[in-house]
């Protein structure tokens, strides 16, 4: 059994391998994914989507329903309010790849 340092919910999805820090809690419905990292003492509110490559510093605060894409670095101390969005595309389309074109997001 792993003993973590920090909390997750159990409706928490947290895919693996990622990097958590010590204190940060993640609540109901959130999803962490492969490659994310979360800075210590953050608080990840509901249904907190953070994908592939981001980075989280320290003490940050993320409330309900935001998604956090890949290239997006949030740094210590920050506060992201509810409902929101940050894009990595600057000319998103649906039906165009734009993989190629992600750019960074710091904040």
């Amino acid at each position: 059994m792993t003993t973590h340092t920090y909390f997750v919910h159990e409706s928490s999805y947290i895919d693996q391998p990622c990097d958590i820090g010590e204190g940060t809690k993640i609540w109901h419905f959130s999803h962490v994914m492969t490659g994310a990292v979360i800075g210590r003492r953050c608080n990840i509110d509901q249904n907190v989507l953070v994908s592939s490559g981001v980075q989280i510093g320290n003490n940050v605060k993320i409330q309900n329903n935001v998604a956090l894409y890949t290239g997006v670095a949030l740094e210590d101390d920050v506060f992201c309010g509810p409902s929101c969005v940050f894009t990595n595309v600057i000319n998103p389309r649906s039906h165009i790849s734009r993989k190629s074109e992600y750019r960074a997001t710091v904040t």
